[in-house]
């Protein structure tokens, strides 16, 4: 037997499902995180009372300048993101709205996670030394560099860490710094060969390092686009594929050279 329905019951029969869609995606949980600009650091300076990066077995030069590595600010995996989170998240330009799996791909729990991230920065630490050291033809087994940056996690700084030892051991090798005396703010990861690797959230860093004071940010040359998308007034991309492009691109902005751009 066939029931014909009139049009408001049709409507509302209709209307039902597109209803439970949208109080679904406003009420449940979705797989997203929300981040901003997190602290900075600088790497040749002291974090928390505790120096950044500590050498013996060879002399250090005193540094000017500042070479701050970036970071961002997430909420937890287990934190409860809804739609009202994301909307606020697209429409405010100080924040990124970002896949969960894209922050945190190691695990669910912040236990799990922090304890990824943790072998992640000590893999990225003795990296970032071989790849210095290698670059300055230095030999690792006469000396000794320590690297400590507390509440941080993740391999991002790597690119950072190796720039400091440079500085740290032989500046610019004409006498000078590294910075110029600048402030000189970055990212990406490294591998013992100088490698530079992409690594998460480039925009919310770039706000992070214009915010802390710097003029020039180092971003792997892969991430070019996205760190452009917000770039901050008055902040200058330089893209880097090596440790020793880095290095050439810092030489080229204090003589006036050609220095790479995105």
């Amino acid at each position: 037997m066939l029931f014909k329905l009139g049009r408001p019951a049709l409507l509302a029969v209709c209307a039902a499902p597109a209803l439970a869609l949208v109080l679904a995606a406003v009420f449940v949980p979705l797989p997203f995180s929300v981040a901003q600009p997190g602290l900075t650091a600088d790497v040749l300076g002291s974090n928390k009372g505790t120096q950044v990066i500590t050498i013996s077995g060879a002399d250090t030069r005193k540094t000017s300048g500042q070479l701050r590595m970036t970071t961002i600010v997430a909420t937890s995996p287990d934190a409860d993101v809804y739609l009202g989170d994301i909307i606020d998240g697209w429409f405010d330009t100080g924040r990124s709205v970002m896949p969960r799996d894209a922050v945190y791909p190691s695990g669910d729990s912040t236990q799990e996670i922090e304890k990824h991230n943790t072998r992640e920065m000590e893999r990225s630490q003795d990296s970032a030394t071989a790849a210095a050291l290698g670059y300055l033809g230095r030999d690792g087994d006469g000396i000794e560099v320590t690297l400590k940056l507390a509440d941080v996690g993740g391999p991002s700084a790597g690119l950072l860490f190796s720039l400091g030892i440079v500085d740290k051991l032989e500046g610019d090798g004409d006498g000078g710094d590294l910075t110029g005396g600048r402030t000189i703010a970055g990212t990406g990861t490294i591998d013992g060969a100088g490698k530079v690797g992409a690594v998460g959230g480039v925009q919310m860093k770039t706000q992070a390092a214009r915010r802390d004071g710097a003029t020039v940010f180092l971003v792997p040359r892969d991430e070019c686009a996205d760190a452009g998308a917000e770039l901050p007034k008055g902040l200058r991309l330089v893209p880097v594929t090596t440790l020793k492009g880095a290095v050439s691109a810092l030489h080229a902005l204090q003589k006036g050279g050609s220095v790479p751009a995105c």
